[in-house]
């Protein structure tokens, strides 16, 4: 069977992706569909993508998030690596991957952000990178904070840091979030825990690697990535 057949995507197993209304989320219960949603068989359309065209988007600068201004971000810096893999454990090379998050108080660099942690002059929070031919990507950036979200009086979102790939086709587009571990937040964040398999859970949190770390420098923390299948990386819907 060819990576690009129709019917070659396996789909995920029950319980290993959030749904699309999980009460304990509140925005859930106004944007979840009414009805359920109807399946589509894979056509040209979903199993082909823009390949290397839009890999190339990603600046040779991109990937370092600590050097897109005059002066160094405020807060923890990390080395943030991984491998990107298909549905069979095969990496997947020139996927581009790009992060956004909040600064190391808790602040996103957009208006909508009204939080009232500083903002970084010196962090805007996005970066891109290109996978090589191992399917391998790396970013430095700095550790993000917790925030309230006012998803109930004392909520606080963990730290955590959004994903966006794609794969070889546009069924391999994937958006998820990554946590950091020994977080206590995560036992009481929803949107974590709106995913019900709790191994699907901790292929969310990353794992600090010492050998990814460097000395004086920075922690080092892996995070890979699952397009499809099985094992697939949990997504946001």
């Amino acid at each position: 069977m060819m990576a690009n057949d129709p019917i070659s995507y396996r789909h995920e197993p029950p319980d290993t992706q959030p749904p699309y209304l999980h009460p304990a989320y509140g925005s859930t219960v106004k944007r979840a569909p009414n009805r359920a949603p109807a399946p589509i068989a894979h056509t040209l359309s979903e199993i082909t993508g823009p390949g290397s065209a839009i890999a190339r988007a990603a600046g040779p600068d991109a990937a370092d998030l600590t050097r897109q201004h005059k002066g160094e971000p405020l807060g923890e810096r990390i080395i943030l690596a991984g491998r990107v893999r298909d549905e069979w454990g095969r990496p997947v090379p020139h996927a581009l991957v790009e992060l956004w998050q909040c600064n190391s108080a808790g602040r996103y660099f957009h208006d909508s952000d009204q939080h009232n942690a500083p903002l970084d002059p010196n962090f805007s929070g996005a970066g891109q990178a290109t996978t090589n031919e191992r399917g391998e990507y790396r970013f430095i950036t700095i550790k993000p904070g917790a925030y309230p979200w006012r998803n109930s009086p004392k909520a606080w979102r963990p730290a955590h840091i959004h994903f966006s790939l794609f794969g070889p086709a546009f069924a391999t587009r994937l958006v998820t979030q990554m946590y950091f571990p020994g977080d206590p937040l995560l036992a009481l964040d929803p949107i974590f825990l709106a995913i019900p398999d709790a191994a699907a859970r901790d292929r969310l949190i990353c794992a600090y690697d010492p050998e990814l770390s460097e000395a004086e420098f920075a922690l080092g923390y892996r995070f890979d990535i699952v397009l499809r299948g099985r094992d697939a990386t949990p997504i946001e819907h």
